[in-house]
């Protein structure tokens, strides 16, 4: 049985990345914490490739379940052009929250994609405090 750590975090209202290294408790965290959200586990190798092959996908998923409101997609930086996708979303005023995850902030950086700067906070596992 797992033994799970408090952590000093408080849930926001709003779309958040959620960074840090490897089995540091961010997926465990988020399904107790969102349990009834629409989850996009992109380790998942059919997901994955269903996402990087057409990731407006995403649009699909979200307009048939309008009952969902928090969208969790694990290692999003394997597939960074679903930032733009979300992007698009959140300009729309949809009532949505992303939650973001992923192991290296760094990879997504490189690719020059965009981070939806002042559309999404993010956040460190390390202390899981703003930064």
């Amino acid at each position: 049985m797992e033994t799970l750590i408090p952590r000093a975090f408080s849930i926001p209202n709003y779309s958040f990345f959620l960074f840090g290294p490897r089995e540091t408790g961010k997926s465990t965290w988020l399904k107790q914490n969102y349990p009834d959200a629409i989850w996009i586990d992109l380790l998942e190798h059919d997901i994955y490739r269903s996402y990087s092959a057409y990731p407006e996908r995403l649009k699909e998923i979200i307009f048939a379940s309008p009952d969902k409101s928090a969208i969790v997609i694990d290692e999003i930086q394997k597939i960074p052009e679903l930032l733009s996708v979300i992007h698009s979303l959140i300009e729309k005023k949809i009532k949505l929250q992303f939650i973001l995850t992923g192991s290296s902030s760094r990879k997504l950086k490189k690719t020059g994609t965009d981070l939806l700067a002042g559309r999404v906070s993010c956040t460190t596992s390390y202390s899981m405090e703003f930064i």
